[in-house]
């Protein structure tokens, strides 16, 4: 059998600092609707010990590349990026349902494709939260309720299955669930002793990686006191802390 990608080495997925551009959309990410004057995101970016020549620049090269709009009063995320953020929430909060002991099984049946369009699939079916089996054979509890990316029929077959082998044992040859609740509890420790806003910022983005790789698995195929929901809770948190601060410093977001 061939497992899964591996989780990434605990020092990889362990807050490191953020360039202005992070947090910028970070800040943008929290605010409703979405945009900021330029004068609001440099008093907000003065606590994250961004200046305001390096934020000026940040703002330039993100109208450039089209993650910014410039607007009569501000800066607004580009739909791109908001697009990217509704993905990125659906990951981070996967929604369930009850499982019934079947399992999504997609085989590969493209041929003649080049690295870079297999390395794209791989991604993709990642992103899936599916796992490979072998080469060219993903396969996952059939536990989650979302939909599967255009385009996904002309290269695969997708079914339900039922495999011989015991489903957690499966589960624990196909994700690294151990490697896993490590790295989320050291998170879990990093988060509390974060105080600084720059820290806690690096610290909950570390958290997002790491939340994004979780297999969101049915609870009887865990290990013991699996702590994803807790990290998911401690993120909701933090999203309300900084929803709350922009809004106390900035005013009517």
């Amino acid at each position: 059998m061939r497992s899964n990608e591996p989780a990434p080495a605990p020092d990889e997925a362990l807050p490191r600092p953020l360039s202005a551009r992070s947090v910028v959309l970070s800040l943008l990410l929290g605010a409703d609707p979405p945009e900021l004057a330029a004068k609001d995101l440099g008093r907000l970016l003065e606590g994250f010990g961004v200046g305001g020549s390096t934020l000026r620049a940040a703002l330039s090269r993100m109208v450039a590349a089209g993650d910014l709009r410039r607007t009569d009063t501000g800066y607004r995320l580009s739909d791109r990026l908001l697009e990217r953020r509704r993905r990125q929430d659906d990951s981070v909060e996967p929604r369930t349902r009850a499982w019934d002991g079947d399992w999504e099984l997609v085989v590969i049946t493209a041929t003649g494709r080049g690295p870079a369009e297999r390395a794209d699939l791989r991604a993709r079916l990642t992103a899936l939260r599916l796992a490979e089996l072998r080469e060219g054979v993903w396969l996952r509890p059939a536990n989650l309720e979302r939909g599967l990316p255009a385009g996904l029929d002309e290269v695969a077959e997708r079914c339900t299955a039922r495999p011989g082998r015991p489903a957690r044992e499966l589960a624990a040859g196909l994700w690294p669930l151990d490697a896993w609740v490590g790295t989320a509890r050291t998170l879990l420790g990093r988060i509390d002793g974060a105080g600084r806003p720059a820290d806690r910022l690096a610290a909950f983005a570390a958290v997002v990686r790491h939340l994004l790789t979780d297999p969101v698995l049915p609870p009887g195929l865990l290990p013991a006191g699996w702590p994803g929901d807790a990290l998911r809770a401690a993120y909701a948190g933090y999203r309300r802390e900084l929803t709350g601060e922009i809004r106390s410093r900035v005013g009517g977001v």
